[in-house]
């Protein structure tokens, strides 16, 4: 090894770092990818059957349109899921970046769901929305707004599980965000101030235009959060289980729905195989947009 050149010695260091979790991506992640595609290609009754239909299982899945009220709740869940993460994280992390003991300990509450289990948030939150004992419906008959059964009606339900979803990461994409603005240089600011600028237009100058690499990689996690579920999953599992009505059923929902629940797992397989081409495309829209999360600074 110590013969070897000092590039050669580095390149094979970092090659031997990154092995151990590429081979955990690949064991974990990639094979069962590989094995789902494959298995949607046949119709599995889960006790060893197996017989290929071909593209069978993606005509069901056109014709389904179950499969497209999930598809069009997974969609609007992300349209009104990432918008609020990014805003609220951006805003928590503008009103504790500073370093004091009082923004200390409001970083460690913002942040405090996340070492909490889903399950129980998802069991709090639907104490909190239970019709006319609930928290949420006795605190909106308090405004004078009437009853609103905040899982009941399937023009609400939906919207009470985005909240639960942005309450739960807030404090996540917070420290993200908290990072990126440690990053910029107070320089600025200062030059700024000079130049009569105020705390509004420091921000739309400076903050924005610096957080751009922030800004992307929060898009593109919560983007892809979102649309495959990865949290959202536990909160409507328990909450509303996707009622009333459908209103809550993300595709990730029906997906189990399909694998566990009724046995066909060469359809959920196939869902499962255009939920992940959708996560590519997203991400892949995302890089082409910033080309890499690189921006051009005017």
């Amino acid at each position: 090894m110590r013969q070897l050149p000092t590039e050669r010695r580095e390149a094979v260091a970092g090659i031997l770092f990154v092995l151990p979790d590429a081979l955990g991506l690949l064991i974990f992640i990639g094979l069962p990818m590989l094995l789902a595609i494959g298995m949607s290609a046949f119709e599995v009754d889960g006790f060893g059957g197996f017989r290929f239909v071909g593209l069978g299982n993606y005509a069901r899945m056109v014709a389904d349109p179950l499969f497209w009220s999930a598809l069009r709740v997974t969609l609007t869940f992300a349209l009104m899921a990432v918008p609020l993460l990014y805003v609220i994280g951006l805003m928590l992390a503008l009103l504790v970046q500073k370093t004091s003991r009082f923004n200390t300990a409001m970083r460690f509450l913002f942040f405090a769901p996340q070492v909490v289990s889903l399950v129980v948030v998802a069991l709090v939150w639907q104490l909190m929305s239970v019709e006319k004992i609930g928290v949420l419906p006795r605190l909106i008959a308090g405004l004078g707004l009437g009853s609103v059964s905040f899982l009941g009606n399937p023009h609400v339900a939906l919207f009470t599980v985005v909240l639960a979803f942005v309450w739960f990461l807030m404090g996540f994409y917070m420290l993200i965000f908290i990072g990126g603005l440690q990053d910029i240089p107070k320089e600025y600011y200062e030059a700024a101030r000079i130049d009569g600028a105020n705390r509004a237009q420091s921000f739309w100058h400076i903050t924005l235009p610096l957080l751009r690499p922030t800004s992307f990689f929060v898009l593109v996690v919560s983007s892809v959060a979102a649309v495959s579920g990865q949290q959202a999953f536990d909160l409507v599992y328990v909450m509303t289980r996707g009622g009333p009505a459908n209103a809550t059923l993300l595709l990730i929902t029906y997906i189990y729905q399909q694998a566990f629940q009724y046995g066909a797992f060469g359809y959920a397989s196939a869902m499962a195989t255009l939920l992940v081409l959708m996560l590519m495309a997203i991400t892949l829209a995302f890089f082409w947009a910033t080309r890499g999360g690189r921006f051009q600074y005017d």
